[in-house]
């Protein structure tokens, strides 16, 4: 499924690996995430095979023209999750919100597990 919406301009469609493509981004250059995780085996194994880094363990969807992320990841330990998680939920709004120039209604993140 794709984003789309009209302008003067014309037609603009955004795909949801271009989006999850920029949310992973955000995501490994935000401080504390070590990790980018699938969220199932099926995932895991269409990850093997496709080799996009960025996108491993993000999850788009779109419900009239709003984006929800659901966002997999692994925290360094000993930093708080809490604020870590936050600071997530804002970064890949803005940048995907500057990105798309669509709203982000929800961004969930899911601490999969702890490094160290």
């Amino acid at each position: 499924m794709a984003v789309e919406t009209n302008n003067f301009y014309g037609k603009i469609t955004i795909s949801n690996d271009a989006i999850a493509a920029v949310a992973g981004f955000a995501t490994l250059d935000s401080y504390g995430v070590v990790d980018l995780v699938t969220k199932s085996l099926k995932d895991g194994i269409r990850e093997l095979l496709v080799k996009q880094p960025y996108s491993k363990g993000i999850r788009i969807s779109n419900i009239d023209n709003r984006i929800f992320i659901d966002i997999y990841c692994i925290l360094k330990y000993g930093i708080s999750v809490s604020a870590v998680a936050e600071s997530l939920k804002k970064t890949i709004k803005y940048r995907v919100e500057d990105f798309t120039g669509m709203i982000v209604d929800t961004v969930n993140i899911h601490v999969v597990g702890v490094r160290v």
